[in-house]
């Protein structure tokens, strides 16, 4: 599946299992691949896609830096986009309480 065909939908699939996410500034497992999901409203008239953002939870340490990452996920196959570490966050899944929140925008 390519970036331009992906939906919302496709990560609330996912929702809460685990992907597999590397790149140049490290990677790792990380839980809730798609654990949030938001819709916002639609762009242009003609836009391919309702945009849509995703939040990944990772361990609090180390923090990966901005920029381009490979997902993982056995449903979704391998992709690759941009992900902005956005702080830490209470997570439902993480032994410890706490997991560092990464974004990743879909226009």
């Amino acid at each position: 599946m390519g970036l331009g065909a992906l939906a919302a939908g496709d990560f609330l699939g996912i929702r809460g299992s685990r992907v597999r996410l590397s790149g140049d500034g490290g990677g790792g497992l990380f839980g809730g691949g798609g654990g949030h999901v938001t819709e916002y409203p639609a762009g242009a008239s003609g836009a391919f896609r309702t945009p849509f953002s995703v939040l990944f939870h990772g361990p609090l340490e180390p923090v990966l830096p901005q920029g381009i990452y490979r997902l993982e996920h056995a449903q979704l196959g391998t992709l690759e986009f941009f992900i902005v570490p956005v702080g830490p966050d209470e997570a439902a899944d993480s032994k410890a309480g706490q997991a560092m929140r990464y974004e990743a925008v879909f226009g």
